[in-house]
Order: C-alpha cells, then structure tokens, then sequence
C-alpha cells in the first residue's frame, strides 16, 4: 500500500504496472522520472514498503501466476511477458515466490478453476 507516495514513486508505480517486462535497472527508473537512484530508492522504500526492484520482482511473479492459472500458454512466453529471458531463472524466481514450480502451479490453480466455473 502506497502512503503519502510523492509524484516519483507514482510515477514509478505506474510504469512498472504499465511496462514490467521491460529490463528496468534502479538506474533506468530513478532516469525515467529525474530522481537520483538513492533517492528515489529510499522514498520508494518509504512510501510502498520495499524497495523498487523487488516491487517490480513481485509484481511480475503475481501477474505470471495469474497467467498460468488463467491460460495455456506456453512457459516460455510466461517467462518474457514476466521480464524473464529463460524458463530457468524465471522458474527459480517463481518457485522461491509461490513455493512450488511453475509447472506445480499451473496444474493445481488450473484444476481449482475448472471445478469451480
């Protein structure tokens, strides 16, 4: 939850919802919105709870999650459109997030959907 976020973290916030596969870096959010890195880092912090990379890992995590439970797309296109350019990193981040494989994932969020509507 955002409290008293300034216009740099707002602004932050929206471009990572509007464009998270993109290979964003501090450096490239601090550029886009004219904040030095620690600044923004250390408001970013302040105002959302975490700093801005893991914001955006997390981010990115939810939304693959959301996209294998809701589709059959293939993993590898999961990963990119998560900002991931292999199947192996991106799995490694998934599994340390949500606490099983991808693949796990899928199958158990998938059969919840499909007995439930």
């Amino acid at each position: 939850m955002v409290v008293d976020a300034d216009a740099a973290t707002a602004e932050v916030l929206t471009l990572t919802h509007r464009r998270s596969s993109e290979r964003w870096a501090i450096t490239a959010l601090a550029r886009e919105v004219g904040a030095s890195r620690s600044s923004l880092a250390a408001r970013f912090q302040a105002a959302v709870g975490m700093a801005p990379m893991a914001y955006l890992t997390r981010l990115r995590l939810v939304r693959a999650a959301g996209d294998l439970a809701a589709s059959t797309r293939p993993l590898a296109e999961v990963a990119r459109a998560a900002g991931y350019d292999n199947e192996s990193s991106f799995s490694k981040a998934f599994a340390r997030h949500h606490g099983q494989p991808p693949g796990q994932f899928r199958r158990t969020h998938r059969h919840r959907l499909d007995t439930t509507g």
